[in-house]
């Protein structure tokens, strides 16, 4: 079958998301609320699944790494010291026409004509059935441009000129922009013009002045910072010494001041990284752990995004998966071991660490960590991208940073960010804290605060990297072998919602259905499973492909030794994307089925 395209793709998949209990608008019923999004029962179950092999891999299959999980508030000062209060910001634009709100860094740039305007002249004629006529005149002072690609008429350019300069009149709030009569007691007609005499043109290239959507001029960028505000405990709120309804502007600028003063005002976390600095030395101390060890933490984390999109890529709530990797700084990997080794220096086939080891092995030794994690989920390298920043990209305090980015049908977009940070992070906080992060490393005989490698993975854009991948259309025999199309979720089985389904060929045969449930209920101790009897056991197959089910289980009449002992007490294994089919007997079953979904 040919590949549907990308925007139809996405189209296909939100729809199932929807359809099969993946995931919902939140606040639906009240017309939803833009980045923010809730998970379905597929949906919940798939985040779980995501979680724990993640959690799994990090905390119970190595000896070096520890959890945490800290509060979503936390004391206001750790966010002054992180530079989250001052730096954690995105520039914004407007659009002068539509009022939309842009990441100024999100604009695709343009070229093409730039029509300008000094301004509008506005007449207003009012007419009354019965009385004289009376004319009066505005005239409008504000510069303007308008974006026309190569091959667009001018006309669009001053029609939204007129639509601008329209803004705040009769004739917005009439939506006419030439003219308009109204029959009954009062008639209005409108004309606004704008002067071609007075228009000027310039040609532009690769601009992001202008909005892509129509072309409207964009507002300069500025600062807006993506953390939520929130206060803690009863909050008192003076009375003013004047009246608000009679100066809203005075109202507006007095309640600004009173909200920069509050003492008791914190924020939604907006990663979960920082508990982890701030919580260093109390896990150091009751974990026996030394370094190199890291800490890592899943958790709720909160941004006020300008402009949420790609379903939910970008959302202003979201699950975070991070671990802070605390080594030794370079200067004490030299006193102990006589030399740094780096990624200059020769490399066995397999990275184990070693003593020698400096900050840059390190790094490389987690980005191909986590890019196994994800091969062990289902997430090919052939669909992920090594993305190494250059120096000009990196934040101040970083070394060096990977973004392993994965190939959305929207594009190629971030997954995971593995970023080297120094030691920037204790160091701040031993600053604001007054408090001593320093560690005493007995092996090199030293006092250092270390420094970290931190891999940093979303929740809800891994969900949504699997589903994509996931996502498939083929064919597949009916009831009466004839072909039709189907669509399948290949999940891995490890992080698949359902891993087996269980149903009774016939419905209506108690002997059937009994033996169904206990298979089902052997089943249940081990993994998820879901139970169906409704409908021909063909579109019961069609259900689970589309859940992402990787296998079914049928219990038919052989199962039942009707066709002779050699197959009594054995079941129908199916695998969904091969469709094959194999006895098993239900002893069996279980440690079969284990063993493929872990």
């Amino acid at each position: 079958m040919s590949e549907p395209k990308s925007s139809e793709l996405m189209e296909k998949i939100v729809s199932l998301c929807k359809r099969r209990g993946l995931i919902f608008q939140s606040s639906e019923i009240y017309g939803g609320l833009n980045g923010f999004w809730d998970y379905g029962p597929l949906g919940a179950e798939l985040k779980r699944n995501i979680k724990e092999c993640w959690w799994r891999s990090m905390t119970q299959l190595r000896d070096d790494v520890v959890g945490l999980d800290a509060s979503i508030i936390m004391h206001p000062k750790i966010w002054e010291a992180s530079g989250h209060t001052t730096t954690f910001s995105d520039l914004m634009v407007d659009c002068l026409l539509t009022k939309k709100r842009f990441r100024a860094d999100q604009i695709e740039p343009q070229s093409g004509t730039v029509y300008k305007y000094p301004g509008a002249e506005c007449k207003v004629i009012y007419r009354y059935v019965g009385a004289e006529s009376k004319e009066t005149g505005l005239k409008v002072n504000k510069p303007f441009a308008v974006l026309l690609k190569k091959g667009e008429h001018p006309e669009k350019a001053r029609k939204l000129a007129k639509q601008f300069y329209a803004q705040g009149s009769l004739d917005q709030a009439m939506k006419i922009t030439d003219g308009l009569v109204l029959h009954g007691e009062v008639t209005a007609e409108v004309v606004l013009e704008v002067d071609p005499q007075k228009e000027t043109t310039e040609e532009v290239v690769n601009s992001t002045g202008y909005n892509p959507e129509n072309g409207s001029l964009l507002t300069d960028p500025r600062r807006f910072n993506l953390m939520f505000k929130t206060y803690v405990g009863p909050q008192d709120v003076p009375k003013p010494d004047f009246d608000p309804a009679a100066n809203l502007e005075q109202w507006k600028a007095w309640r600004r001041a009173f909200d920069e003063s509050e003492d008791n005002k914190t924020y939604l976390r907006p990663e979960t990284a920082q508990a982890i600095f701030v919580q260093f030395k109390n896990v150091l101390d009751v974990s026996r752990q030394r370094v190199p060890f890291g800490i890592c933490q899943i958790g709720k984390a909160f941004r006020n995004e300008i402009n949420p999109r790609n379903f939910t890529f970008r959302s202003r709530e979201f699950e975070q998966m991070e671990l802070e990797f605390f080594i030794r700084p370079d200067e004490v990997v030299q006193k102990m071991a006589g030399a740094v080794a780096g990624l200059a220096d020769p490399q066995p086939s397999t990275l184990d660490p070693q003593p020698t080891w400096g900050w840059e092995l390190w790094h490389k030794y987690w980005v191909e960590q986590r890019v196994r994690w994800y091969e062990s989920i289902g997430l090919g390298r052939d669909t992920l991208v090594e993305y190494w920043q250059k120096k000009e990209e990196l934040a101040h305090y970083a070394r060096a940073c990977v973004d392993i980015l994965f190939k959305f049908t929207f594009g190629t977009q971030e997954l995971e960010g593995i970023a080297a940070r120094g030691d920037f992070d204790l160091m701040q906080h031993q600053k604001f804290s007054g408090k001593s992060m320093e560690y005493f490393d007995e092996e090199a005989k030293a006092k250092y605060v270390p420094h970290v490698i931190e891999p940093s993975a979303g929740v809800d854009r891994l969900a949504l990297a699997l589903i994509c991948n996931a996502y498939c259309e083929d064919q597949a025999p009916d009831e009466k072998g004839k072909l039709e199309s189907r669509v399948v979720m290949k999940f891995h089985p490890r992080i698949a919602p359902i891993k087996v389904a269980v149903f009774p060929l016939l419905k209506n045969k108690p002997a059937l259905v009994e033996k169904a449930k206990a298979v089902r209920d052997l089943l249940r101790p081990h993994m998820s499973v879901f139970y169906d009897e409704a409908g021909a056991i063909g579109r019961r197959y069609r259900r689970q492909d589309e859940a992402g089910t990787p296998f079914g289980v049928t219990i038919d009449f052989e199962t039942l030794g009707e066709q002779g002992p050699a197959l009594q007490d054995t079941v129908t294994l199916r695998d969904r994307d091969t469709m094959k089919q194999e006895r098993v007997k239900i002893g069996d079953l279980a440690p079969m089925l284990v063993e493929k979904i872990r």
